[in-house]
């Protein structure tokens, strides 16, 4: 169900206080416009009454898809890896299998929506931008890219794209891969994110998890080369 709250809101141009409602929780599967209006940033949207000044509202909203079987939580700036709220987990004990995501910005908010609405992996979709990041980064020559989201998905044509945010102006740059490279990172996920993907709560699932992930990944492979490496010559030696 949907959750709204009465809050006193100044105006920062005409600094009179005006009442403005609050969505703190969306149900977008009983309420499917409201779902629209996060997207369209209406939701957000706050006039006041005093002088007309429109404002875009920035705070905690926890969005649920019942049907997509996910949960983001919109809480800006929040810097944590996993937050695990017990009122929440009370809540909502008896749902299993839903994904649950911590969202910092509303960009974040949108692309996790995008991600779950499409029926992709996030964790994936991560590993797959940060590898599209780097070679954007290559090609540009820039030392790094490190803001983007996805932004387009298409399965009949096999492709999936990227819009990356460059330089001081954050001018777009559109970046679409083959969905083999979205394969190869969901492998790499089921390899080794399955803790994670276990975890309770509410997770940041971003860049720097990531790269993490492809760290780890990384380590294990250059292990696996030197046991090979060494093998060969384990046999001689018994021989």
């Amino acid at each position: 169900m949907q959750k709204t709250v009465i809050k006193e809101i100044i105006c920062p141009k005409c600094n009179q206080i005006t009442e403005g409602k609050l969505y703190t929780s969306v149900n977008a599967t009983n309420n499917p416009h409201l779902r629209n209006e996060i997207l369209e940033e209406n939701l957000f949207r706050w006039r006041c009454h005093s002088c007309g000044h429109e404002v875009r509202l920035n705070y905690p909203l926890l969005y649920n898809d019942m049907q997509k079987r996910f949960m983001i939580y919109h809480i800006p700036e929040i810097d944590r890896f996993q937050l695990a709220d017990n009122e929440l987990e009370e809540e909502f004990k008896n749902l299993v299998g839903i994904r649950k995501r911590l969202a910092p910005d509303f960009n974040t908010f949108r692309e996790k929506m995008f991600i779950f609405e499409n029926g992709l992996d996030d964790m994936a979709v991560e590993m797959t931008k940060l590898a599209i990041s780097e070679s954007v980064a290559k090609k540009l020559k820039l030392r790094e890219v490190t803001e983007g989201y996805l932004s387009m998905y298409d399965r009949e044509s096999n492709t999936m794209g990227f819009t990356f945010l460059i330089g001081l102006e954050k001018e777009p740059y559109i970046q679409s891969v083959r969905l083999e490279i979205y394969s190869k990172s969901l492998s790499i996920v089921e390899e080794l994110a399955t803790k994670d993907k276990h975890l309770n709560g509410f997770l940041t699932i971003d860049r720097e998890w990531a790269t993490n992930i492809l760290y780890r990944y990384k380590k294990n492979r250059q292990r696996e080369k030197v046991r090979q490496s060494i093998r060969p010559n384990t046999k001689a030696k018994d021989l």
